[in-house]
């Protein structure tokens, strides 16, 4: 079984604090040498050293050009800025709130041709309704202690899901039976939210495959992911956001997303599970 992502993000760190370590032996220069020339601590330069402290871009630069190796810092700030960003803790995406973050995703999501989704918890984002919205970002704003800014947020995400709507763009989407009978908001609200679903499932973009509780599994429920035309994976997690660009790892969940898809339900059957959602809102 392959590392989690958090722990590959942490490798890639170590990996790169190995590379300056030796840059810094090739330069027959010490860690107290080092720190002199960067003007900085000895204990900062073994903090990097041991991936204890993440390297800034201007510290790597520094370490190079202290090294006598200034051409090999590109590389190695580009390097840098892919593992911080593969795991990113929501606590740090939202630290000024949720529609920064809503916003923030919009380009992606305009030039994404094809979309491969899996939820397993929520309805999808671009599907969802304003009054859904706002019941799901006011609990998670209460929940991170964001500031309150989820009116802003709700009418972001909205705006972002005129890719459903326009554009060049398709939909492969899952959700597990449950998204449908788990209670965000009022009865009101999800049958607002339901009937939507039933209305989006006729667009000519999407594919809406509902997983009914009694499907054979060849997969278990996963966490919520979504892959962006085959070449990067974004996975949500309770505590962070993770993305996935290797090509091995898009075609696991590529693999994952199939094998959830063969025992979904479609059209007419999918419909039906809906709208049984619906009337045990009752």
């Amino acid at each position: 079984m392959s590392s989690s992502p958090s722990s590959r993000a942490q490798e890639a760190r170590e990996a790169i604090a190995s590379r300056l370590r030796e840059i810094r032996l090739d330069a027959g220069i010490t860690a107290r040498e080092l720190a002199v020339r960067c003007e900085w601590s000895e204990s900062k330069s073994s903090r990097i050293e041991h991936a204890k402290t993440p390297a800034s871009d201007s510290d790597i630069r520094s370490w190079c050009t202290a090294c006598g190796a200034p051409g090999q810092a590109d590389d190695l700030i580009a390097a840098n800025r892919q593992a911080a960003e593969a795991y990113v803790q929501w606590k740090r995406l939202q630290r000024t709130g949720l529609r920064r973050l809503q916003e923030s995703g919009v380009p992606l999501y305009e030039q994404t041709r094809q979309f491969h989704v899996y939820c397993s918890n929520v309805v999808p984002g671009f599907f969802q309704t304003p009054g859904y919205a706002t019941a799901l970002l006011t609990s998670i704003a209460r929940f991170r202690g964001t500031p309150d800014d989820v009116s802003d947020a709700v009418t972001a995400r909205m705006d972002r899901s005129h890719v459903i709507r326009e554009g060049d763009h398709r939909f492969a989407v899952l959700v597990e039976e449950s998204v449908l009978r788990y209670r965000i908001g009022s009865a009101e609200v999800m049958a607002a939210q339901l009937g939507h679903l039933l209305s989006v499932m006729a667009l000519p973009s999407i594919s809406l495959g509902v997983i009914p509780f009694t499907a054979p599994r060849q997969a278990w429920p996963l966490e919520t992911f979504t892959i962006f035309d085959r070449k990067r994976v974004h996975v949500e997690t309770l505590s962070a956001a993770i993305k996935e660009t290797q090509p091995s790892d898009v075609e696991l969940y590529l693999k994952a997303f199939g094998n959830l898809k063969d025992v979904a339900a479609y059209g007419a059957n999918a419909r039906a599970l809906i709208v049984s959602a619906i009337g045990a809102l009752d």
